[in-house]
């Protein structure tokens, strides 16, 4: 069973400020770790998307790339 409440910012405010004040302390430390879980996917998403928006190689390229690996390979050993 969950329960939704339609509250603004200063009606949640008005309910902190009705708290002991080591449950408020408690409710800074659960906040505080909030940010920072949300941080951290933000984080996430962007370096994601950073990494998403980097250049591709084509098929030519690719091939290209394959060859000169083997080119230098022999290259090394002979």
């Amino acid at each position: 069973m969950e329960l939704k409440l339609d509250l603004n910012y200063p009606q949640i405010l008005n309910l902190v400020r009705q708290l002991p004040v080591n449950q408020i302390a408690k409710l800074l430390v659960d906040a505080q770790s909030i940010l920072e879980e949300e941080k951290k996917s933000e984080n996430v998403a962007s370096f994601q998307a950073f990494l998403l928006s980097a250049p591709v190689m084509s098929d030519e390229q690719y091939d290209s790339f394959l060859e000169n690996r083997k080119m230098f390979a022999q290259w090394r050993m002979g």
